[in-house]
């Protein structure tokens, strides 16, 4: 079974980067969604689409992945680049507005 590593990126609705340090194993979809011909709700086939196991480190997740047999794709995690900024730079006479 194929399943996927990755580190989760922080959401739009904080500005912190709360819950993005664990690693997460998702399993890939095995049936495509669907949606409900009776309700109109979207549904999926395998209820592995629901599982997303959470570890500390990225070591973990692959020795839990070797352990339960699973194939694994580690996606890289994206580094945020912080570009330093001073306060005086708000005042600058050549400042973009």
């Amino acid at each position: 079974m194929k399943v996927r590593i990755f580190q989760p990126s922080k959401t739009a609705m904080q500005s912190g980067r709360a819950k993005t340090q664990s690693w997460v194993v998702e399993h890939e979809p095995a049936t495509p969604k669907a949606p409900e011909p009776l309700m109109g709700w979207t549904s999926a086939g395998d209820t592995l689409g629901q599982v997303r196991l959470e570890f500390d480190s990225q070591a973990d997740a692959i020795a839990w992945c070797d352990k339960h047999g699973h194939d694994y794709a580690i996606q890289a995690a994206v580094t945020r680049a912080i570009r330093p900024k001073a306060y005086a730079d708000n005042f600058k006479f050549d400042r973009i507005r």
